[in-house]
């Protein structure tokens, strides 16, 4: 469906503080900070050994209950080390078992064509969606229709227009079908939502179930808002999916999130979980840059199976200015309770001078310094410019109009839109180490 065709409103405050920006960037911003006096250069990515231990995010893993395997890549841009890294295992899920689907046969009433079936389950570890991947289109009118078609399966469809104190608006619509039997089901709700300080939200949430005994659940959402106490608009996006097996133990759960404001300030991560019968495996990353200069960023994985093998691998980074460190943990514990763990660590003093430390439960150990550049990435690859001009329809949302004289109610003891919680609702905590 065609997304909102309205045109881009006045804005409450000040979208491009930090100056004329191209919306969006044409393409991503890497600063290479060089801790030595050389020519200018164009920064090589380095991976090291030890960094090889921070798998790229989206990597889908493989399970190995006894042992760890192959290492995975790392995307960060560290630095050569000492050591040899030990690979982290992990499992995946199995593409091959593919989410089977009710088809729907097309629907049509005397009235117009019926809303069609969105009952597709979500992908896995594919972020954020975009307002155009949504397509979210709202009426202007209010609409309540359902029907049954030749096959037997029903549908339904309605829309409303909400009204609240402070100019609140809630512009919404909900759609949705199932099979003659109620063994295949789809439901999909989009909303906008604005009032007189200057929020605005998008959203949508969509779940659906099949014969087979399937089910998924879907919700994505986007807000404007401007900081009671900075004054700088903020933009903030999330997503959480989730889908579960009607034939065997399986399932996965992801959230994820991203926070941009006006002067650069950005915070995105993400929490994942995911079963395979008698394998389970959790990730959590994120990343913080402060809009000055300061970037920290952390991943942590693990995986366990029901006989009591457990692994996993954790880093983190944080620089300044050139000046820094990072530093990470591998480890292994067999179903005996056997632990085994190597350590590592790099301090980066700013000056071409990096000293590498680490150590093993096996003896492995080492402490040196070496000269060598120093990389990292100082400014997030998409940032305020880009989630500007990518929210056109977010920021199109019309409020209610406000009467002369009459001024919006700020609450300064409410906080901004709540971070997202540490953990969902039913997945356990990481596993002891």
């Amino acid at each position: 469906m065609a997304a909102c065709s309205r045109g881009l409103v006045a804005r409450p405050f000040d979208l491009t503080a930090r100056g004329a920006a191209h919306w969006p960037c044409p393409a991503p911003r890497r600063r290479a900070i060089r801790c030595c006096c050389r020519a200018q250069q164009e920064p090589r990515r380095r991976l090291s050994k030890a960094a090889a231990a921070a798998p790229e995010r989206t990597e889908e893993w493989r399970i190995d209950g006894n042992k760890p395997a192959a290492a995975a890549r790392g995307r960060r841009r560290a630095s050569l080390t000492a050591m040899p890294s030990l690979p982290f295992p992990s499992p995946r899920y199995s593409s091959r078992r593919q989410w089977k689907q009710q088809n729907f046969y097309p629907r049509c009433t005397p009235r117009g064509p019926a809303p069609q079936s969105r009952d597709t389950p979500p992908k896995r570890d594919t972020g954020i969606a975009s307002e155009k991947e949504w397509g979210i289109n709202l009426l202007d009118e209010a609409v309540k229709e359902s029907g049954t078609n030749e096959d037997g399966s029903t549908w339904y469809r309605e829309s409303g227009d909400d009204r609240g104190d402070n100019g609140y608006r809630c512009r919404w619509a909900r759609m949705g079908g199932q099979s003659h039997d109620g063994t295949t089901e789809w439901k999909e709700t989009w909303w906008e939502k604005s009032d007189w300080t200057g929020y605005k939200e998008l959203g949508a949430e969509k779940s659906g179930k099949n014969g087979e005994g399937d089910s998924w659940w879907e919700k994505w959402k986007e807000v404007l808002y401007q900081d009671e106490w900075s004054n700088l608009a903020r933009i903030e996006r999330s997503a959480e999916k989730q889908a579960k097996s009607g034939a065997e133990n399986a399932g996965w759960y992801e959230k994820w999130w991203e926070k941009y404001d006006a002067k650069g300030w950005t915070e995105k991560g993400a929490h994942k979980y995911g079963r395979l019968n008698e394998q389970s495996w959790w990730e959590r990353w994120g990343e913080h840059y402060d809009g000055r200069g300061f970037v920290l960023k952390w991943t942590d994985k693990w995986a366990e199976t029901d006989l009591g093998t457990k692994w996993g691998d954790k880093w983190e980074e944080k620089f300044f200015a050139g000046i820094g460190s990072r530093q990470g943990e591998t480890w292994h514990v067999s179903p005996g309770g056997d632990r085994w763990s190597r350590t590592w660590g790099e301090e980066h003093f700013g000056n071409g001078k990096v000293h590498k430390y680490g150590k093993s439960t096996t003896g492995e150990r080492w402490d040196l310094v070496v000269d060598e550049e120093t990389y990292y990435e100082a400014e997030p690859h998409y940032g305020w410019a880009d989630v500007v001009g990518d929210s056109t329809q977010l920021l199109s949302i019309q409020p209610v109009e406000r009467p002369p004289g009459v001024y919006p109610t700020i609450d300064f003891s409410a906080s901004s839109p709540a971070p997202p919680s540490d953990d969902p609702p039913g997945i356990p905590p990481p596993p002891l180490e």
